[in-house]
C-alpha cells in the first residue's frame, strides 16, 4: 500500500507539474500586459517600467516561472516584505496574497460542494437502485426518462428560472448567498439550498442512470446468480451482493467530481455570485490576473488528484479482488 502511495503521489506531482508549466506559458501567450493593469490608466514609461520590475514581469518567461515555482516551496522576497511558503504571489489586480485570498474562499466552494454532493447521492443512487429493482416496470421508464430529460439541463439556464420563480416570485426562499456557518448556520443552510438544488440537479440524472446501469450489470454476475440459486432472497443478494459490486464505478467518478466540486464549480458559484475559488478563478480571467489563477488552478488541480488517489486505495476495501502491487 505505502509503494502504491507513493507511486501515485510521485504521480500526482508530475502531472500538477505539467498543469503549471501549461497554466503559466498559455497565459504569456496572451497579447496583454499585466503591468499595465496595475499600473492604472494614467500610467507613463518610468512607472510602467517600476510596475514590471516590481511584478516580475521584466525577467524572461523561464525566469519567472522558476522563481514562481520555487516560491511554492521555498517562499519569495518581494519588494512589500517576504512571502512565506507556500506562496503563490500576490494578485496583479489588488495586490492581495494568493494563499490567503484562496483560503478565504474555500469555505464557501466546501459548503457548495458538500451540500450538493450529500443531495446527489441519496436522491441519484436511491432513484437508481429503484430503477434497478423495478426494471421494466413503469417505475424504472419514468425515474429513466427524468434523468435524460434533468441531465440536458444546464445550471446557467436553470439557476436564474429558479431563482425567479422560488425567490422572487413566489418568495418561498431567501436570495441565495452564503454566510460563514459558525456565525449563523440557519442563514448559510437557507442561502445555499438552491445552489445546492440546482448544481445537484445534474449530478442526480447522472448517478441515477449510472447506478441503474451498474447495477443491472451486477445483477448478471456469476457470484450473484450463484446466490440466488443458493436460496437467499431477492433484497439480500440486491444489497449484500450486487450492490457492493458495483460502487467501483460510481466511487470512481465520485472522486473526479469531488475534486472539481471542492475546487470551484464556476458556473454555479458565477450564477449565483457565491464568492468560491470558481467565481475567483472566472474573476482571474478576465482581470488577467495571472498569480490569482495560477493559484486557483493549481489548488484545484491538486484536489482532484487528492480525490484520485484516495479513490485508488479505497478500492481494495470495496471489492476484495482488487490487489494494490
Amino acid at each position: 500500500m505505502l509503494r502504491f502511495l507513493a507511486r501515485r503521489t510521485l504521480g500526482a506531482l508530475v502531472i500538477l507539474l505539467f498543469i503549471s508549466a501549461v497554466t503559466f506559458f498559455l497565459f504569456h501567450a496572451v497579447p496583454r500586459d499585466p503591468a499595465l493593469l496595475a499600473c492604472g490608466k494614467t500610467c507613463d514609461p518610468e512607472t510602467l517600467a517600476l510596475v514590471r520590475k516590481n511584478l516580475g514581469t521584466d525577467q524572461p518567461i523561464p525566469v519567472q516561472y522558476w522563481e514562481y515555482m520555487a516560491g511554492i516551496f521555498a517562499g519569495r522576497d518581494y519588494d512589500t516584505g517576504p512571502c512565506p511558503a507556500p506562496c503563490l504571489g500576490y494578485s496583479y489586480h489588488d495586490s492581495a496574497p494568493v494563499w490567503d485570498t484562496i483560503l478565504d474562499r474555500f469555505p464557501t466552494s466546501v459548503s457548495l460542494a458538500i451540500g450538493a454532493t450529500v443531495v446527489f447521492l441519496v436522491l441519484g443512487l436511491g432513484a437508481g437502485l429503484i430503477a434497478a429493482w423495478r426494471r421494466g416496470t413503469l417505475v424504472d421508464k419514468v425515474f429513466s426518462a427524468g434523468s435524460l430529460v434533468l441531465s440536458s439541463m444546464q445550471i446557467y439556464f436553470l439557476g436564474p428560472l429558479v431563482m425567479a420563480l422560488l425567490v422572487y416570485q413566489l418568495e418561498l426562499f431567501p436570495q441565495p448567498g452564503y454566510t460563514d456557518l459558525t456565525s449563523n448556520p440557519g442563514k448559510w443552510f437557507t442561502g445555499l439550498l438552491i445552489p445546492w438544488a440546482v448544481l445537484a440537479t445534474i449530478f442526480t440524472a447522472n448517478y441515477t442512470r449510472m447506478a441503474r446501469s451498474t447495477m443491472i450489470e451486477q445483477l448478471q454476475e456469476d457470484h450473484v446468480r450463484t446466490a440466488r440459486a443458493k436460496g437467499m432472497s431477492g433484497r439480500t443478494v440486491f444489497l449484500r451482493y450486487a450492490w457492493r459490486g458495483s460502487l467501483i464505478p460510481i466511487v470512481t467518478i465520485l472522486g473526479i467530481d469531488l475534486g472539481a466540486l471542492f475546487g470551484g464549480a464556476m458556473i454555479t458559484e458565477f450564477t449565483f455570485s457565491l464568492p468560491g475559488l470558481g467565481r475567483l478563478a472566472v474573476m482571474s480571467v478576465i482581470n488577467n490576473d495571472l498569480p490569482m489563477l495560477m493559484g486557483v488552478m493549481l489548488f484545484s488541480a491538486a484536489l482532484i488528484v487528492l480525490f484520485n488517489v484516495i479513490v485508488d486505495a479505497a478500492y481494495a476495501f470495496i471489492d476484495p479482488r482488487v490487489r494494490l502491487s
